[in-house]
């Protein structure tokens, strides 16, 4: 039998990771804390943009690289939470644009192929409920499908969010009004 304290994972203080970091003789030590802390995290967020299990695994491998590798360039101006989210961000949205260049999306319904990844993913254990909120995500532009997502899903707060988004509070609370307008008058159409 394990004990206990073997599956914890030792408490989080970005004060002291942000010191492993400015440290190249501890710095790989304080980033493998920082994957630790934001990994399922920011995993849900890029899932919930992208759908698709695998898509979302490949994105957040390239989240963290994409810090590792410019690890030396973050100030702390932000949380290490808000630097992460807008890479990871970013990475969504390069690949969700990607994929439309690139054809994969159906031009006459770009939702339709998403929505047949989503229904055939092994990992996607939802009923009905979940399936209809996950079709009428798609339906939102992106940026109001961002804004819902970290405030519903993240409960982050519209200031956090716009240090991430780069936009102000106003216009992020305005987009989240719509998208709940748009999610309420979708699921009512489908019911």
């Amino acid at each position: 039998m394990q004990n206990s304290n073997e599956n914890r994972k030792p408490s989080y203080k970005e004060r002291e990771v942000l010191a492993l970091l400015q440290d190249k003789e501890t710095q790989k030590q304080g980033f493998e804390m920082i994957v630790r802390e934001y990994s399922e995290q920011l995993y849900w967020q890029i899932r919930r943009m992208v759908l698709s299990h695998e898509d979302a695994n490949d994105l957040l491998q390239n989240t963290f690289v994409k810090a590792w590798v410019n690890i030396d360039y973050f100030r702390a101006d932000a949380k290490l939470s808000t630097w992460l989210y807008r890479i990871a961000l970013n990475e969504c949205l390069t690949f969700l644009n990607k994929q439309r260049a690139t054809g994969t999306v159906a031009i006459d319904d770009p939702e339709a192929s998403v929505i047949q990844k989503l229904e055939s993913d092994p990992y996607f254990s939802g009923d009905r409920v979940q399936l209809l909120l996950q079709k009428a995500l798609l339906a939102l532009p992106e940026k109001q499908r961002m804004v819902f997502n970290l405030k519903y899903y993240q409960e982050m707060k519209y200031e956090e969010m716009s240090e991430i988004l780069g936009t102000s509070v106003g216009a992020l609370k305005a987009s989240y009004h719509h998208a709940v307008k748009k999610i309420e008058k979708y699921l009512d159409e489908a019911d």
